[in-house]
């Protein structure tokens, strides 16, 4: 079927999720780096955050990576782990930007849910930045209600949850 989106599981260290991930870096990256220093992010900035964070949580048992594909092309990403016995994280949701509006990240959300649940979690919690108001205004219209802090990450500034039952 022609423009339509795909969901499925996808290893965290394949190629597909490699370059999603360094696209959702390169953009929130430069996002922060545009808006707090006036610039993008240095090339050698830019290989030392994608290399930190191997996306290893994601891999089952306690996570899933899940990919979008948009008429048979990765389009997009949505991540998930397990934090405790009953709670999960939403993590790397990302819609290229091309492709955005077209109801891929809705999707996306909803599958890494459904992850959630398959995984054992009775609710899901997330946490974002300011300038990324997109995101914010995407988990409010899923049903993410904004609470206090869950973690101490310096780049967090919104932090969301939401019962899966």
């Amino acid at each position: 079927m022609r423009n339509s989106w795909t969901i499925a599981p996808e290893p965290y260290g394949s190629p597909v999720a490699a370059a999603l991930w360094r696209a959702y870096y390169t953009e929130v990256s430069d996002r922060w780096y545009l808006l707090h220093e006036g610039r993008v992010t240095e090339p050698a900035e830019l290989e030392r955050g994608i290399a930190a964070e191997s996306g290893a949580e994601l891999a089952p048992p306690g996570g899933r990576l899940l990919v979008g594909w948009y008429d048979g092309e990765p389009a997009g990403s949505a991540g998930v782990r397990l934090v405790d016995a009953g709670t999960a994280e939403l993590t790397r949701v990302f819609v290229v930007e091309e492709l955005r509006g077209k109801g891929g990240a809705p999707l996306l959300v909803a599958a890494a849910e459904d992850a959630a649940r398959a995984l054992g979690a009775v609710r899901v919690r997330l946490d974002t930045r300011s300038d990324l108001v997109e995101a914010r205004a995407l988990y409010a219209r899923l049903g993410y209600e904004e609470t206090g802090p869950h973690n101490d990450d310096p780049y967090a500034e919104h932090w969301f949850g939401k019962r899966l039952d």
